[in-house]
């Protein structure tokens, strides 16, 4: 663990420890966006707002293409990084034959978060009715930090953010990273080998 983290590192109310203000990265799954190098990404742009608006850091935003290895790799960046406590995606949950972020970021779980992606469709059944069955949004936790695959609609991603992983997060984060309070650079160096 970083001083920086160990300096966040806190317990709430309840005695449950937490992680705040939380470090953020952002990765944006766009086909036509990464074709493009279009600067426009409304969902990142989004994720960034509702977690700096209750005093988090957005520390990285990433744009890839369509493609599992291009997403696995971005995440995989992200969450070994000692500077991010919790990873965003968005795009890429949906249906065709391209969309393999649940794929692409699974493949890097230790353990699933099974009740994001059931709760996250539970509240988007109020703004989508029965499209929500297309979502294949999900959660889990790599390497000790909780990463979270959302569709791209910019109205999914303030779903998501607002009502479930901002309010979260900052306590996953806090027992994802448990284990490691008081260890030093080094002993993080000789673990992530």
């Amino acid at each position: 663990m970083t001083a920086d983290r160990a300096d966040r590192r806190s317990t709430d109310d309840h005695g449950h420890d937490i992680i705040d203000p939380l470090y953020v990265g952002i990765v944006t799954v766009s086909s036509s966006r990464a074709a493009e190098s279009d600067p426009d990404d409304p969902g990142g742009d989004t994720i960034q707002e509702c977690f700096e608006s209750k005093g988090h850091e957005v520390r990285e935003r990433v744009l890839v293409r369509d493609d599992y290895s291009s997403i696995r790799t971005a995440v995989r960046g992200l969450v070994a990084r000692q500077d991010v406590d919790v990873v965003c995606t968005t795009g890429g949950t949906g249906v065709t034959a391209d969309d393999v972020s649940p794929e692409a970021t699974s493949s890097l779980f230790e353990r699933d978060l099974p009740g994001f992606g059931e709760l996250f469709r539970s509240l988007s059944w109020d703004e989508v009715g029965t499209r929500a069955i297309a979502s294949r949004a999900t959660a889990g936790i790599a390497v000790d930090t909780p990463v979270f695959c959302l569709p791209g609609s910019t109205s999914a991603c303030r779903t998501a953010c607002e009502q479930l992983i901002v309010p979260e997060t900052p306590h996953l984060a806090g027992l994802a990273t448990r284990h490691r309070a008081g260890t030093t650079d080094q002993t993080l160096a000789d673990y992530d080998e």
